[in-house]
């Protein structure tokens, strides 16, 4: 599927990706994600899309973009918008699709091999338009949740499909990693309410 001498590019959609192996319930570990993928071809760039929540203090996803973007990333991010729908409830709106499609058209005659981390079917067109230019494009997401994550006419598209579960051993965090975090984080929770 990869040739070491293709020029690699990976495309993640943050909240897609976030939700998929979510569903699947494994962590993506992306210092092994990036390193497994440099180890296929040559990786010009990887990029993460996310949108971000600015008015509050603190972000649950903060640490893991200042860690992506110190690490080989180029994180890419947008206010997110906050709304209330008719029924009066709450809702944010964060999407990264155009900002991700602009950068990989922009980049169609440098690389030779997008991967394309989401399972969105408004990407169809895109993949569709990198091929026209000689580009492969590969698909990341997922068939084996209920319902799958990925869009039927998108994973017809692409010229691979990478089920995300065949490479959870690659880049799955190690789920005792997430059970000593969150001893860690217990503890540090219990001596500050001690004082």
């Amino acid at each position: 599927m990869f040739d070491q001498r293709e020029k690699l590019a990976l495309f993640i959609d943050g909240a897609n990706l976030y939700a998929t192996s979510k569903n699947l319930g494994f962590d993506i570990d992306y210092k092994k994600m990036l390193t497994w993928f440099q180890r296929q071809a040559y990786v010009l760039r990887a990029y993460y899309y996310t949108a971000l929540i600015e008015d509050n203090e603190y972000s649950s996803i903060r640490p893991l973009i200042d860690w992506l973007d110190y690490n080989g990333y180029r994180v890419v991010t947008k206010p997110a918008k906050e709304f209330t729908d008719p029924s009066g409830r709450r809702k944010i709106k964060g999407n990264m699709d155009i900002e991700l499609a602009v950068d990989a058209m922009q980049l169609v005659d440098t690389v030779d091999h997008f991967v394309l981390f989401s399972g969105d079917g408004d990407f169809r067109s895109l993949v569709e338009a990198l091929q026209r230019k000689g580009r492969k494009v590969s698909v990341v997401s997922t068939l084996t949740s209920s319902p799958p994550m990925v869009s039927d006419d998108l994973r017809r598209q692409a010229d691979h499909f990478i089920d995300i579960v065949t490479l959870r051993g690659e880049v799955g965090r190690n789920p005792a990693e997430r059970e000593a975090r969150s001893a860690r984080r217990a503890e540090v929770d219990s001596e500050e309410d001690d004082y």
